[in-house]
């Protein structure tokens, strides 16, 4: 009897660690790295707000990728400045585990425009970046990814798994 109760309390810890494991990988944050369609984006709190910094973008090779500025911009004073280390969206107060941010914006280089933003930390792990002008809003989902550094220095990326 009392091997029978070992084990049924034996089996009810394991299980209840196993979901808190299971509960901290698949609590995912809009903090991280995240993979846009032309590229990755560190996004991160800074001074209470969510700032989103554009780490890397995609160029064809021999381009450096430090040399595409932000010719767009409707400030002219901006427009010789790198896309690279430019922070995308503003306006958002951050609080960690919020699923749902409305009221900031977001700027589009390839514009050279800002626009009304929401960000939803998506089921699936994804982060949805709406940008809206008047009542019509378009969006982009961002993929989460993790950077790896080797000890000569070069980057990994790899995607995310959400549990």
């Amino acid at each position: 009897m009392f091997k029978r109760n070992l084990n049924r309390i034996y089996i009810i810890n394991l299980t209840i660690l196993l979901s808190l494991n299971l509960h901290s990988e698949s609590n995912h944050s809009m903090i991280g790295y995240w993979l846009t369609s032309q590229s990755i984006v560190l996004v991160n709190e800074c001074e209470k707000e969510l700032c989103a910094t554009i780490e890397h973008i995609f160029v064809d090779d021999g381009i450096d990728q430090k040399s595409i500025l932000d010719k767009n911009n409707k400030e002219k004073s901006l427009r010789d400045r790198s896309i690279v280390g430019i922070n995308l969206i503003s306006g958002f107060k951050y609080t960690d585990g919020v699923e749902k941010l409305s009221g900031g914006k977001i700027y589009d280089p390839g514009r050279g425009r800002v626009f009304k933003s929401n960000i939803y930390l998506l089921q699936n792990g994804n982060l949805k970046v709406e940008g809206c002008l008047l009542r019509m809003c378009g969006h982009e989902e961002w993929k989460p990814i993790t950077i790896k550094y080797s000890d000569d220095g070069t980057k990994k990326v790899e995607l995310k798994e959400i549990l």
